[in-house]
């Protein structure tokens, strides 16, 4: 069974899961809710989305919601410009309002090399018609004034970048995905994948076993262990990332852009009056803890020291924390499986997952009609590992 047969849904007890589906998403952040709403869209109605917690529990809920097209990456590029599109017109085509403000993205650069990378990447994202540029020092503190210009050498700027709210998006696709048939399992959680041979046959989970030919995996930083149900190899590490919210700044423009200082990875935009920040910690490890510590404290401060004093003076007021699917070139694995027959991924997005969700949602439905998507993402299956062609990605915050 494939995702090219449409099947009806068996009549079972109410509190038990139906029998069959055509394709099984596992994951219910905005990959998983993406995906099931483009397939259900293309006429797939027999669609099962199993999410063991809450709908954006896990890492799309902690993203900070910043959207954008500024990447080294040619095919992020192309992702992130394309999902731009579809955040701008979220609302008229899905219903929901995402909160979008296209106020831009603004990476400032303190170093000769980082000057070098970003004009290369400009010039990329120019030619793929992403209206950035770089700007000077003194162009970069008037957009951003909360920033100090000391040893700022350039800053890289586009204006159709901004950021959204993470679980509105998941919500308004779960919403669409459900009104054209598909259904959403929540509080149930995936325990294994049957094969007969190579060919997947059934998901089993706690609330019963799902016959499919297909499944796709969108497990953000719980991707491995799916993966490995099914014999396939998804390397991703879970980081934790933590985010900061500050209280209300006086004067703050509501046109601020998501400022990030690439040197050290500090970054903030605008959340309500205040300010929404997060720094990279080089001393965190992987693992799967979301706990909030402290640790990090003093490394964010010297970095808002040395480019952003005037956030020195703000009161935290809350915060939290999240994981990074993180893969060994910080790029996403995308694609399906060579050694089992129909085991499509879309994950190990390393930071950067909840902006190409909508793009990414048509490329693997695509992949799974067997259509060809409007991008070649065959440079990220997770196969390149192995063969050691490895697709670094520059512009990571």
């Amino acid at each position: 069974m494939s995702c090219r047969t449409w099947t009806r849904w068996h009549t079972c007890h109410p509190d038990r899961v139906q029998t069959q589906a055509s394709a099984v998403v596992i994951g219910g952040g905005v990959m998983g809710t993406s995906i099931a709403y483009h397939l259900a869209a293309a006429g797939v109605r027999d669609v099962v989305l199993v999410e063991r917690d809450e709908l954006a529990s896990g890492s799309t809920s902690k993203a900070a919601g910043g959207v954008r097209a500024q990447f080294s990456d040619e095919l992020n590029v192309h992702l992130g410009a394309r999902s731009l599109e579809a955040f701008g017109r979220f609302q008229e085509e899905i219903g929901y309002d995402i909160g979008l403000h296209r106020v831009g993205y603004l990476f400032l650069l303190s170093t000769p090399e980082e000057v070098a990378s970003f004009e290369e990447s400009v010039r990329l994202q120019n030619s793929l018609g992403v209206p950035s540029r770089m700007i000077t020092p003194k162009e970069a503190r008037k957009l951003s004034p909360l920033i100090s210009t000391d040893g700022l050498l350039a800053a890289a700027y586009s204006p159709d970048d901004g950021h959204c709210t993470p679980e509105a998006v998941v919500h308004g696709y779960a919403s669409a995905a459900r009104a054209l048939g598909v259904r959403i399992l929540r509080h149930t959680e995936v325990t294994g994948i049957e094969l007969h041979g190579s060919t997947i046959t059934a998901v089993s989970t706690t609330l019963g076993r799902i016959a499919t030919g297909v499944v796709i995996c969108t497990a953000g930083p719980w991707s491995r262990a799916v993966g490995r149900m099914a014999g396939v190899e998804l390397p991703v590490v879970p980081l934790r990332r933590q985010i900061a919210v500050t209280e209300p700044v006086k004067g703050l423009r509501p046109d601020l852009p998501m400022t990030i200082d690439f040197t050290t990875s500090l970054y903030f935009h605008a959340e309500g009056p205040g300010l929404l920040l997060g720094m990279s910690d080089p001393d965190e490890r992987p693992g799967f803890a979301t706990d909030t510590h402290d640790r990090w404290i003093p490394g964010l401060y010297a970095a808002m020291e040395r480019r952003a004093p005037a956030l020195l003076d703000l009161r935290r007021t809350g915060g939290w924390a999240g994981l990074y699917e993180v893969t060994p070139d910080h790029n996403a694995l995308i694609g399906e499986a060579t050694s089992v027959s129909r085991f499509l991924y879309a994950t190990g997005f390393s930071g950067h997952g909840f902006l190409q969700g909508p793009a990414v949602g048509e490329v693997v439905r695509d992949l799974c009609l067997g259509r060809v998507p409007f991008v070649d993402v065959s440079p990220l299956s997770a196969d390149r590992f192995a063969a050691d062609a490895h697709r670094p990605e520059a512009n990571l915050v």
